[in-house]
């Protein structure tokens, strides 16, 4: 002040004039009363203006001992950073007090206090600690000699993430990186505590998010939000909170690295979203009503995440697959969108076909949503050229649609002719086999009191009988063969197709036995005779009774004499 006073006197000014002063007359007024031992009340909402007042005007030690400045710290680092709540308080001050309240690290303090207050063992925590959510005390007196007992009910683990909401857009950044550096926050408290920050200040409405007023606001809120998200691959948040601030994204237009980063995120958990959650509005110059192309990029991530992860367990059989949750609630939610856009007239087919073939078969056991989704698009699309139809429908498969769709199916005039004979055939098979199986099941259970042993052996004797028989008629046969060629020559002719009417089963046992019962010299009629369908078993059995007779002729002529 009294550099100040000299100043005026030598430009001969009455006033004296102070640019820029901290805190405004409220904080002069702290400092004077000090300056005259007058009592002076310092709190969370004044003490920052007081501590950037006292710094302009110089209150240092150097003046005189104890002076304002010192007294202001002491009461900084013994009370408000101790608060939680006078630190959020005080940095929400602080705001309005740049740069002064950063060059005298006032800010910088406050965050170090948040971030590691929010890292206390939740159990240790006994101060209020939201403005919604008051910690409640549950007094229980038991018997006359016990105290009265104050039983504090357990914290969650986000406690802490209402309060910082208050903080603007700049500042919770900073806090909340403070937070994750800090290496001791749970990813999903990280992001359950983004999803309440982003629902405090995001508007509601497409129109106030898209409005002139707010717009570079929004796009700053969306931009902190993705570039705070957790990096556990998305684990921390829900995958309807990621759809949405994607929504926010492409309505705001920020960035294409961080809409990037959203989409690699959301893929990792598509298959707990919802149609509902994926209709993305479409911005200029696109003319369809959703964003398409976005959903296809998410889908197509998925997928590439889906084949790694087999590439990576090369074991993992089409079955296991198949049975994968997450690949079948995408094929069933990818299904259930296709139904919703097909509505959109200025979709094109080949948005459709391409969103459609992107998700693997796999995912597909039945195509009842498909064929939905088709039937959608073929009525709103009435213009289609007679090759378009058979396209779009050559999308589906008719041998996985049930009942009721194949019944829909077989009557819609809206499904080319071929479809519908199709639906028609194979809804005849199914039928067909369906009767099959319950005779079979019927037989089943006039046998079902045998062992798996004894029914084998059953068979077995069976099939040996069966098979002696056969032999014995073909042996029978020969016999009479050597008297007439042309007789023989027709009796080998039966006796081949005899052999033809056995069971499958009683086939590969008759090749068997013919492989066991011919001799080591033999190797060339062996193979011959096993390798192939077209040669008669019946040929074999001549071939084995003339080696015993004849052994000095070659086995190809022995078997060509007897033909």
């Amino acid at each position: 002040m009294q550099k100040l006073v000299q100043k005026a006197s030598e430009d001969n000014c009455d006033e004296i004039i102070m640019v820029d002063f901290p805190g405004g007359p409220n904080a002069f007024e702290i400092c004077a009363k000090f300056c005259y031992g007058m009592a002076v009340t310092l709190n969370a909402y004044n003490v920052v203006a007081a501590r950037c007042a006292a710094e302009y005007l110089e209150m240092t030690e150097d003046v005189d001992r104890g002076n304002l400045i010192f007294k202001i710290e002491v009461f900084l680092n013994s009370s408000i950073f101790h608060s939680w709540k006078d630190s959020i308080i005080v940095l929400r001050t602080a705001k309005s007090l740049l740069p002064w309240s950063e060059n005298l690290k006032i800010v910088g303090r406050c965050i170090d206090s948040i971030a590691s207050k929010t890292s206390v063992d939740p159990a240790n925590i006994t101060w209020s600690y939201t403005y919604n959510r008051k910690l409640s005390v549950q007094d229980k007196i038991v018997g006359d000699s016990m105290k009265l007992q104050e039983k504090i009910e357990s914290v969650p683990k986000d406690w802490w993430v209402e309060d910082i909401c208050e903080l603007e857009i700049d500042l919770y950044k900073r806090v909340m990186t403070a937070v994750k550096s800090k290496g001791r926050m749970d990813g999903a408290v990280i992001g359950e505590a983004l999803k309440t920050y982003a629902v405090r200040w995001l508007p509601d409405s497409v129109d106030a998010l898209v409005s002139g007023v707010h717009s570079w606001r929004n796009k700053l809120l969306v931009e902190t939000i993705a570039c705070l998200l957790p990096s556990d691959n998305g684990v921390g948040c829900s995958c309807s909170f990621l759809l949405k601030l994607l929504k926010v994204a492409v309505l705001a237009g920020i960035d294409d690295s961080s809409k990037e980063d959203l989409v690699k995120r959301i893929s990792l958990k598509l298959h707990e979203a919802s149609v509902k959650d994926l209709l993305i509005p479409a911005r200029s110059p696109q003319t369809t009503l959703y964003d398409v192309g976005m959903v296809q990029s998410i889908v197509n991530q998925y997928m590439t995440h889906e084949q790694r992860s087999q590439d990576v367990e090369p074991g993992k059989s089409a079955g296991f697959v198949l049975g994968h949750g997450s690949l079948l609630s995408v094929g069933k939610l990818i299904d259930g969108y296709l139904g919703e856009i097909a509505h959109d007239q200025n979709l094109s087919l080949t948005s459709f076909i391409d969103l459609s073939c992107s998700v693997s078969e796999l995912a597909r056991p039945v195509h009842d949503g498909l064929y939905k989704a088709i039937d959608i698009y073929l009525k709103e699309h009435p213009s289609l050229t007679k090759a378009e139809r058979k396209k779009i429908c050559g999308l589906m498969d008719v041998k996985k649609l049930t009942m009721e769709a194949s019944m829909h199916a077989a009557q819609n005039d809206r499904l080319p002719l071929r479809v519908v004979v199709q639906v028609l055939f194979f809804e005849q098979v199914k039928a067909a086999t369906r009767a099959q199986s319950r005779n079979s099941d019927a037989r089943a259970t006039c046998v079902s009191k045998m062992s798996p042993d004894e029914e084998w052996d059953k068979t077995m004797g069976e099939d040996c009988r069966s098979l002696k028989k056969k032999m014995s008629e073909v042996e029978t046969n020969e016999d009479g063969g050597q008297k007439n060629s042309k007789m023989g020559k027709k009796k080998s002719r039966n006796s081949k197709s005899a052999v033809q009417l056995l069971p499958s089963r009683s086939r590969r046992i008759f090749d068997k036995l013919w492989v066991v019962g011919v001799g080591k010299g033999h190797v060339d009629n062996r193979s011959s005779e096993t390798s192939g369908s077209s040669q008669s078993p019946s040929s074999a059995v001549v071939v084995r009774d003339n080696t015993t007779k004849s052994s000095g002729v070659p086995s190809r002529h022995r078997r060509h004499s007897v033909s």
